[in-house]
């Protein structure tokens, strides 16, 4: 990284870096769910992206406060959902794609 790219990110809030990992894992994850229109559903894929997104809400929730946590948790329980809802076979509760870190999602 040159020493420009550096300063540049060093001016950005870990708020904001967090924020936007979030919403690239929410938006991937939301795609590979079947929820974008006519784009396949993969939910092996869909799996992993809402594990790794309730893993950074739930680490950074006490970092970033409930104001910026609230809405990255509301958008991560939408996705549990929606996955559950696209399963042939659903997962048992507590055992959906994040649930470990966030419990059961119903």
């Amino acid at each position: 990284m040159d020493e420009g790219a550096a300063r540049d990110i060093a001016e950005v809030p870990a708020v904001e870096i967090i924020n936007t990992a979030a919403v690239h894992l929410m938006s991937a994850a939301a795609v590979q769910t079947g929820l974008a229109e006519d784009a396949p559903a993969d939910l092996d894929e869909a799996r992993k992206l809402i594990t790794a997104l309730a893993g950074l809400v739930t680490a950074a929730a006490p970092e970033i406060g409930d104001h910026h946590a609230r809405p990255l948790r509301d958008g991560l329980r939408s996705l549990q959902l929606a996955f559950r809802e696209a399963s042939a076979m659903p997962d048992e509760p507590g055992k959906g794609p994040g649930e470990k870190y966030t419990g059961p999602v119903s």
